[in-house]
């Protein structure tokens, strides 16, 4: 036949890392973005000043940010555990943006959702990141191509001096 002849089995090729990195910089962006509303609001106001419910929202979004900012030094220092952790933090920052309206404004969902995308309240940005960022995360960090970047080790195939023995190197003694 034309072509090529069969040299033996092709060594997979590395894989891209482009949804691992992309999804690791969208959330350490995302976790800044989080971070920023519960320690506004402890400068500003205080700890002890604030009802229950307003804390457990800051909670919600600071431990949020916390788990996404380890998420994404994970991942891009290409561990799987970082991907892991970017699932877990990008469903914690949607439970976040929707729990809030429902502990602070119970009657207010929809018109909560409205004025937010018409950065209407306070610090908008932070809810409308959190909506968008979130299952931006998400689905970055679930593609099977984030995992397949992040579990990848050169060790796992064949080198191109063993599938090519014509192409290596000569003998030292040559």
């Amino acid at each position: 036949m034309y072509g090529r002849p069969a040299r033996g089995p092709v060594p997979a090729r590395r894989p891209r890392g482009v949804t691992a990195i992309l999804g690791g910089l969208a959330a350490l962006a995302l976790a800044g973005a989080l971070g920023y509303l519960p320690v506004r609001v402890f400068i500003d106001f205080g700890i002890d000043d604030l009802p229950k419910d307003a804390k457990i929202v800051l909670g919600l979004y600071f431990g949020a940010a916390l788990i996404l900012l380890l998420g994404a030094l994970g991942t891009l220092f290409r561990a799987v555990a970082g991907a892991v952790l970017l699932l877990i933090g990008a469903l914690a920052t949607i439970g976040a943006v929707v729990t809030e309206p429902l502990l602070l404004y119970p009657d207010y969902f929809t018109q909560f959702f409205a004025a937010m995308f018409r950065f209407e309240p306070e610090n908008a940005f932070v809810r409308v990141a959190a909506t968008v960022g979130g299952p931006v995360v998400l689905v970055l960090a679930a593609l099977p191509a984030t995992f397949r970047y992040l579990r990848y080790e050169p060790g796992d195939y064949p080198s191109p001096a063993q599938t090519h023995p014509e192409r290596s190197h000569p003998p030292p003694d040559w």
